[in-house]
C-alpha cells in the first residue's frame, strides 16, 4: 500500500493565518492516526521551546502512526530534534538553481557537504533520515541523483520530491519520478502543492510511476494552494486503486470539522469527499436513477464518509422526487397534481435562489387539491 505521511501539523499550519494550540494538535493527530494515516510530520523543533514540548507531548500519546519533524540541513536543527526524543526526520535542503541561489549562495558543492555532515550525524544516532528535495520541480534531475546518491552513502532511507510551488503536470510527474525510481537509489515520497489544482494528480501519478507514497493535509490545508488532500487521497486509494484501508466514517468527519476549526477556515460545500452537498441530487434523471440503485450516480456509499444521500426539492427536481418527499409524509400523490406543481416549484426556486423545504411541498400539494 502506498504510504501516507500526512503533514497538517507542519506544512498545514504554515497555511497563512493558520496556528493550532497543543489541544488542537492532540485531537489533529490522534484522529490522523484512527483515519489510517501511517506517518505524521508533527512540527519544526528549531521553532522554539514551546514547538518542542508539544512535539514530545505528541510522541506521548503512544499512536501507531510513525512521528517526524521537519528540519533545515543544518546541525542546530536536528539537535532540536533529537531533544524531543523523535525516531525520524525530515531534513531539507533546496534542489533548484533558485532556492540554492538563496539559502547556500549558489553552491551545490555546499549543499553537499552540508548533506553530508548533517544526514551522517543523524544516521549516527540512529534516527531515519528522509531527504526533503525542496523545488525539486524546478531543479535538475543530475542534482537530484547526486542528491540520492550521497545521502544513500551517508545512510539515509528516503527521498522526498517536492513541487514545492506546484508547477508539474501529472504526465511530467510520472515522466519524472519513473526515471528517478529506475535508479534504484531511494524510494521517493511526493511531495506535490496546488497551485494549479492539481496536487492530488500529481500525488498520484508519482505512485503509478513508482513513488512508495505521498505527503497530505487534512483539507489540503498549507501554503498557497495547500497540498494534497488526505481525505481525498484516502478515498482514492481505497476506492481507485483498491487498497484494503478501513476508513471509520465518523472519524474522517471529526477530523475534518477539527482541522476546519482550528484552522477558522470554511468547508466548501461541494468540496470532494466531505462536502455537505456533493450527495445531493436535485436532477431528476439522477434522483430517479438513485431512488433505483444508490450506485447510479454516486461512485461510493455516502455513509463511508458520514454523510447521506439526499434528494432537494429544486428547479431541476422531477416528479420521482415530488413523490417521493409527499410519500415519506404519508401522502399518495395524484400524477396529474404532480404535473401541475413542477412549474410552480420551479418558478418558487428560481425566483428565492433557495430550494423547497418539504413543509412547503405539502402546502403546495394540500392547496392543489382544493382547486
Amino acid at each position: 500500500m502506498a504510504l501516507i505521511n500526512d503533514t497538517t501539523l507542519r506544512d498545514g499550519e504554515q497555511a497563512p493565518f493558520v496556528a493550532f494550540n497543543t489541544n488542537e494538535k492532540i485531537r489533529i493527530a490522534t484522529l490522523l492516526d484512527a483515519c489510517g494515516a501511517d506517518e505524521l510530520e508533527v512540527g519544526i523543533a528549531a521553532m522554539g521551546v514551546k514547538e518542542r514540548d508539544d512535539i514530545k507531548t505528541l510522541l506521548s500519546l503512544g499512536l501507531r502512526a510513525r512521528m517526524m519533524t521537519w528540519n533545515r540541513m543544518k546541525m542546530e536543527d536536528l539537535e532540536a530534534s533529537l531533544s524531543c526524543g523523535v525516531s525520524a526526520v525530515d531534513l531539507s535542503i533546496p534542489i533548484s538553481d533558485i532556492l540554492i541561489g538563496v539559502k547556500f549562495g549558489g553552491s551545490k558543492a555546499r549543499v553537499l557537504r552540508e548533506l553530508e555532515h548533517v544526514v551522517t550525524a543523524a544516521r549516527r544516532e540512529g534516527v531515519f533520515v528522509c531527504i526533503g528535495g525542496e523545488d525539486s520541480s524546478r531543479g535538475d534531475i543530475a542534482f537530484i541523483k547526486d542528491v540520492m546518491e550521497l545521502a544513500r552513502e551517508c545512510g539515509a532511507e528516503r527521498f522526498r520530491y517536492c513541487d514545492t510551488i506546484g508547477v508539474m503536470t501529472p504526465m511530467q510527474t510520472y515522466t519524472t519520478i519513473k526515471s528517478l525510481t529506475q535508479l534504484n537509489l531511494l524510494p521517493i515520497e511526493m511531495h506535490t502543492h496546488n497551485d494549479f489544482g492539481l496536487a492530488n494528480a500529481n500525488a498520484l501519478s508519482g505512485i503509478d510511476a513508482g513513488a512508495i507514497g505521498m505527503n497530505t493535509t487534512v483539507i489540503g490545508l498549507g501554503e498557497r494552494a495547500g497540498n494534497a488532500s488526505f481525505e481525498q487521497i484516502l478515498m482514492a486509494l481505497k476506492h481507485l486503486y483498491g487498497e484494503a484501508r478501513p476508513i471509520e466514517h465518523h472519524m474522517i468527519r471529526d477530523l475534518v470539522q477539527t482541522v476546519a476549526q482550528a484552522a477558522n477556515m470554511a468547508l466548501a460545500t461541494n468540496a470532494p469527499i466531505i462536502g455537505e452537498r456533493i450527495f445531493a441530487h436535485e436532477s431528476g434523471i439522477h434522483a430517479n436513477g438513485m431512488m433505483k440503485n444508490s450506485h447510479a450516480y454516486e461512485p461510493y456509499e455516502a455513509c463511508e464518509v458520514g454523510l447521506e444521500s439526499t434528494y432537494p426539492i429544486g428547479k431541476h427536481s422531477g416528479s420521482a422526487t415530488i413523490r417521493y418527499h409527499l410519500e415519506r409524509m404519508g401522502i399518495s400523490a395524484d400524477n396529474a397534481i404532480l404535473s401541475e406543481l413542477l412549474p410552480r416549484i420551479r418558478e418558487i426556486v428560481t425566483s428565492r435562489k433557495q430550494v423547497l423545504e418539504s413543509y412547503e411541498l405539502r402546502s403546495l400539494y394540500q392547496d392543489a387539491l382544493c382547486i
